[in-house]
C-alpha cells in the first residue's frame, strides 16, 4: 500500500459527491479474540487482517488500523503490519490510528514513521501539547490529520468535559483545530457517535471540519445522529469506522464470507440514515 497521491480530504469530498459509503473497516487485531486458526499460521496478525481484507475489499473506501495491536508484538508485530499495508489495494486509504503527541523531534520522527514508512493516508494525533507538537503532521499537506476532540469511551467525561471560566475543554479543542485547519487545511477531528447532544453542538461551532466517529456498533453510537451532525456544512460525510462489530463475527461460515455479511449490515443502515436525512 502506498499513499495514492491528492489531497486525503479532498478525496473523502470526491467519495461524498459520489455515494461512496462513509464506513470503513476497522482492523484490530487481537489475539485473544480471533479464530483460532489463524493462531497456527506463521503471523496470525497478517493472516487474519488479510482475511479482513479479503471480506472487504470493494465494499469499504478504506480501513482504520489500530497501530497498538502491532506494536505490542514488537519487531515482529510492524513487520506484520508492513506486510499488511502492502496488501492494501492502492485506491483503498488507510487511517493509522496512532494517536501520537509530543514535543520537537519526538514528534518529526513520530510523523515519519506514519507517514514515510508506513505510508498511511491519515492518523490521529493527541492535542494535549498543543499547535507546535503536531505541525510535523500537519506539515504532511496531502495526508489527513484527525485531532482527538471527544472521544467515544466512557472515561471522556474525566477531562473533556472539563470547564473554566465558562470554556468546556472539548470545545476549545474544536475551536483551535478549526483555527490551524485554517493554515494547513488537512486536519479534522475525533467526536465519537456515543456523545449525540455533544455532536450537534460541535457541527455547529466547527461546520466545515470533517469527522472521524467512532463508537458505532460495540459501544453503541448513535448512527443517525452522527451521520446527521457528522456531514459538514458543504456536505462531506463523516468518517465511521466499525472494527469489533464487523471483525469478529458470530457463525460458522468461512471467516470472510462473516466479516463481508457484517460489513454489507453496515453499509445498509448507514444508507438507511443518509436516504432518510436526504429526503
Amino acid at each position: 500500500m502506498a499513499n495514492s497521491g491528492g489531497c486525503f480530504f479532498d478525496r473523502l469530498t470526491e467519495f461524498s459527491e459520489r455515494g461512496v459509503t462513509p464506513l470503513v473497516v476497522g482492523i484490530d487485531p487481537r489475539l485473544d479474540r480471533m479464530p483460532e486458526a489463524f493462531l497456527h499460521t506463521s503471523d496470525p496478525l497478517y493472516c487474519f487482517s488479510k482475511a479482513v481484507i479479503d471480506g472487504t475489499v470493494g465494499l469499504v473506501p478504506g480501513y482504520k488500523i489500530n497501530i497498538a495491536f502491532f506494536e505490542r508484538l514488537g519487531y515482529e508485530g510492524f513487520a506484520s503490519l508492513k506486510r499488511v499495508l502492502d496488501y492494501i489495494p492502492s485506491d483503498m486509504y488507510v487511517i493509522l490510528d496512532a494517536k501520537r503527541g509530543d514535543i520537537g523531534s519526538t514528534s518529526c520522527a513520530y510523523a515519519e514513521a506514519i507517514f514515510d514508512y508506513f505510508g498511511a493516508d491519515a492518523t490521529t494525533v493527541n492535542p494535549y501539547f498543543g499547535e507546535d507538537s503536531l505541525v510535523p503532521f500537519f506539515e504532511y499537506r496531502d495526508r489527513g490529520v484527525f485531532v482527538l476532540c471527544l472521544t467515544s469511551n466512557p472515561g471522556a467525561l474525566d477531562f473533556q468535559h472539563f470547564s473554566v471560566d465558562k470554556k468546556t475543554l472539548y470545545l476549545e479543542v474544536a475551536r483551535k483545530v478549526s483555527s490551524w485547519n485554517e493554515k494547513y487545511g488537512n486536519i479534522g477531528l475525533v467526536v465519537g457517535a456515543t456523545h449525540p447532544d455533544e455532536l450537534s453542538i460541535l457541527r455547529k461551532e466547527v461546520p466545515e471540519l470533517v469527522f472521524l466517529t467512532p463508537g458505532i456498533g460495540a459501544q453503541d453510537g448513535d448512527l443517525k445522529v452522527a451521520i446527521q451532525y457528522g456531514r459538514t456544512r458543504s456536505g462531506i460525510l463523516p468518517v465511521i469506522p466499525v472494527s469489533r462489530a464487523i471483525i469478529y463475527p458470530e457463525g460458522r461460515a468461512e471467516y470472510s464470507n462473516l466479516v463481508r455479511e457484517r460489513t454489507l449490515f453496515y453499509i445498509e443502515k448507514i444508507d438507511e440514515q443518509i436516504a432518510l436525512l436526504d429526503t
